[in-house]
């Protein structure tokens, strides 16, 4: 057995009643409000966020130009669970995310996915460069950075 490290950040997560549909399961909608959830706290950490119902940074203004999920198993019922988020790519305008849904322990990636931002003006709504703060801060998440949190997990 050896251990694989895996780049990006796992945020804790917690599954509530009222996210699941009729079958006691997670409706497959919450899985796209969990990562953005999760991508908001991450990014608020970092001085990214909206105060007074304004943005922080010009950064917060942006759009999900693509969004795509593959739900693997179903999270079943209330409790805690992962988000797993890193940067696939980063441009000028744009990041592409990867992300999976986990158990809370890791073992089993519930959903994975895909979603696209392109950062806006907020003049114009024409794609914008990301600040210099916001590049730095995406960098360490991308896949190829060593310099980012990693994330241990066992492969068989």
């Amino acid at each position: 057995m050896t251990t694989a490290v895996l780049p990006g950040h796992v945020s804790p997560f917690v599954v509530h009643f009222d996210d699941l549909d009729a079958m006691g399961i997670v409706h497959n909608a919450r899985y796209a409000v969990f990562l953005e959830r999760a991508l908001s706290q991450w990014w608020s950490e970092r001085g990214h966020s909206y105060a007074g119902g304004r943005p922080t940074t010009s950064d917060v203004m942006h759009a999900v130009a693509e969004y795509s999920i593959s739900y693997r198993t179903p999270v079943r019922g209330t409790g805690e669970i992962g988000v797993h988020f890193w940067v696939e790519t980063l441009g000028e305008t744009s990041a592409v995310y990867r992300f999976r849904i986990l158990s809370a322990d890791g073992l089993t990636v519930h959903a994975e996915g895909r979603r696209v931002n392109v950062k806006l003006d907020p003049r114009t709504l024409r794609p914008a460069p990301w600040s210099e703060d916001a590049l730095a801060h995406a960098s360490g998440l991308l896949a190829h950075a060593s310099a980012s949190a990693p994330i241990a997990e066992e492969v068989a």
